[in-house]
């Protein structure tokens, strides 16, 4: 009898049964797989062919950028090494003669203005206008050393030969005078300014402050008025308060590490010098992201282009400079706790106490939302609180002008070629017209529809847009910042009188210097030169061979694409950690100083 096949559903399960007249109802046995044929088992093959064959390339490909970033590590810390031997010079792209010496003044520091004389093969007087006014270029002293605003020759200092004007440029040596204060700093400017205005009669320099040199030349146009012509301040903090909660943590560090005694202590501890290389791991620190992860990320997964941009950058960034103990102390006591600029409290010397409502040459302050160490809210924040509203600025005859960049970060707002090229090539090229402004509060907007940053005038459009100075209010938690600066203060006063003298008595040139070359921004660096690690010379051989037979896999190789994902979401693991940090942050400060972890929750 002919089998039938039925289906029934039974427990929720499908089951096939085959019926026989008069069988047991037992299960008919099932039939034998049936074998791939060649054309599927060939089917199967060729991806995991083509597998292999992206796979061994890439491997290959991994081990050489491998041999190549070790190499270069090793060639920084050489370079590192090799210009602590030169003594620190400054990393300019220019030649340069030395006009004025601050550590030969009465008041001595260790400042120096030089003139640049040349660019590349082209002398300065065959390319400088007779009739425009002098730029002056001042660096920040802040943990490095200066060039940053020339190291290059898309900078602010190339800018401003190309578009005519006599550069000159201040620079610092790397040990401070004994007992340098910021008072001795402030003089030695106004020497410097006053030798250029002299040079250069009936047109007043024109100066540009970056970071913390922005406060410095602030302080100048304070305190001597008529001196100097516009001035330029390019990531300045002139607002120390200012800033968003959770975006911008830097303004609360002090307060979680007790105010000011901490930097008296570690002067101290250097023998009445502080290491710049604290301030440049704190920079490191605020966005770890960049600096521990991304910079190196990017320099392995493209370390055949990005070999020399990493170590011209590098060997600036790895060059600390030293503060005196005086300077150190009064800038973190008057600026960063005690905010005391923008309230015309800080006092510069004897009897001289700096006024911002005095200056009146115009003001040009270049910030950025991408700048988490100097936000615009601390670089415009001190205008509304320095002038009540638009008439008293109008009636004050002060001209401000204020420009901004959505994205760039705080060193690209004077170290970035694009922004050299484009936004201060703009402001020199618009340096008549603001000065032609009536006084006021202007934003400065720049229209380039070619998009492209080599552009002149009239390819790009400089227009200039009243605004008013009640609409420039930033958060700000005052009376929990003047708990900070309590607390600091008592716990300076109880350091200075009680712990200071026994620290002292206990550091000595030795010790100092021996904290020195342990500090971990210098070790992590040195440790990669053949000098302290023997087995770097073995790198170096093998990265010469590699070199020489390197064939890089295209930059669209499906490998490499699933690398950089990779690297990306750890860079995104990285930036949670930080963000979640930076939330830690903000409300320790809020439950120990007050509403700062009221603006956290959005109350």
């Amino acid at each position: 009898m002919n089998a039938q096949t039925t289906e029934q559903v039974a427990g929720g399960k499908l089951e096939r049964r085959s019926k026989h007249a008069g069988s047991s109802g037992k299960r008919a046995p099932r039939p034998a797989p049936k074998a791939p044929s060649n054309r599927q088992q060939a089917s199967v093959a060729v991806p995991a062919a083509a597998a292999a064959d992206e796979a061994w390339p890439y491997a290959l490909d991994v081990w050489q950028r491998g041999v190549l970033f070790m190499e270069v590590l090793r060639q920084r810390a050489n370079n590192m090494l090799e210009h602590e031997r030169a003594g620190l010079p400054p990393l300019l792209d220019f030649k340069y003669e030395l006009i004025l010496d601050a550590r030969q003044f009465d008041e001595p520091a260790n400042y120096a203005l030089l003139r640049i004389t040349e660019v590349g093969g082209d002398c300065r007087e065959d390319c400088i206008d007779p009739e425009k006014p002098p730029v002056i270029v001042v660096d920040p002293r802040a943990g490095h050393g200066p060039g940053i605003g020339g190291f290059k020759r898309d900078s602010e200092v190339g800018m401003a030969l190309h578009e005519g004007h006599p550069v000159y440029f201040v620079i610092f040596y790397p040990e401070p005078e004994p007992g340098q204060t910021l008072a001795d700093v402030h003089h030695a400017l106004r020497k410097f300014v006053t030798e250029v205005a002299g040079r250069h009669p009936g047109k007043p320099p024109v100066l540009y402050g970056n970071c913390q040199a922005g406060w410095a030349v602030t302080l100048l146009s304070a305190d001597c008025v008529g001196l100097t012509g516009p001035v330029v301040l390019n990531g300045s903090p002139l607002s120390y308060w200012a800033g968003e909660s959770g975006v911008n943590p830097m303004r609360v560090a002090g307060s979680l590490t007790g105010g000011t005694w901490l930097a008296h202590f570690m002067s101290d501890l250097g023998d009445g010098r502080f290491d710049g290389a604290w301030l440049a791991q704190n920079f490191e620190s605020l966005q770890p992201e960049k600096a521990i992860w991304e910079k190196y990320a990017g320099l392995f997964n493209k370390v055949d282009t990005e070999r020399e941009r990493f170590l011209e950058f590098e060997r600036w960034w790895n060059g600390f400079y030293m503060l005196s103990r005086e300077e150190i102390v009064a800038i973190v006591e008057n600026l960063f706790i005690g905010n005391k600029l923008e309230r015309g409290n800080f006092r510069i010397c004897d009897g001289c106490t700096a006024d911002l409502r005095r200056i009146r040459n115009p003001l040009v302050i270049f910030a950025s939302y991408g700048d988490n160490i100097t936000p615009p809210h601390q670089a415009l924040g001190w205008i509304p609180v320095v002038y009540k509203d638009s008439d008293d600025l109008r009636q004050a005859g002060q001209q401000i002008v204020y420009l901004t960049n959505p994205h760039v970060g705080h060193l690209g707002l004077f170290v970035s070629a694009k922004v050299a090229r484009f936004e201060h090539r703009a402001i020199l090229e618009s340096l008549d017209d603001i000065e032609a402004l009536e006084p006021g509060l202007y934003e400065m907007k720049i229209d380039n529809p070619s998009g492209d940053p080599d552009c002149h005038k009239p390819h790009y459009n400089v227009r200039f847009e009243e605004r008013k100075v009640e609409d420039l209010r930033f958060p700000k938690e005052s009376e929990a910042f003047e708990r900070v600066r309590a607390v600091s203060e008592a716990n300076e006063w109880f350091y200075k009188n009680f712990v200071s003298p026994w620290v002292q008595a206990a550091a000595n040139p030795w010790s100092a210097e021996v904290m020195k070359w342990t500090h971990p921004m210098r070790v992590s660096r040195y440790l990669f030169s053949e000098a302290f690690n023997p087995g770097m010379r073995g790198v170096a051989i093998l990265a010469e061979a590699v070199a020489a037979n390197r064939k890089p896999l295209p930059r669209d190789h499906p490998l490499i694409g699933r690398e950089r994902k990779l690297l990306a979401e750890v860079s995104e693991c990285f930036k949670t950690a930080r963000t979640v940090r930076d939330c830690v942050y903000e409300q320790t400060f809020g439950l120990l100083y007050g509403n700062s972890g009221d603006a956290i929750a959005g109350k």
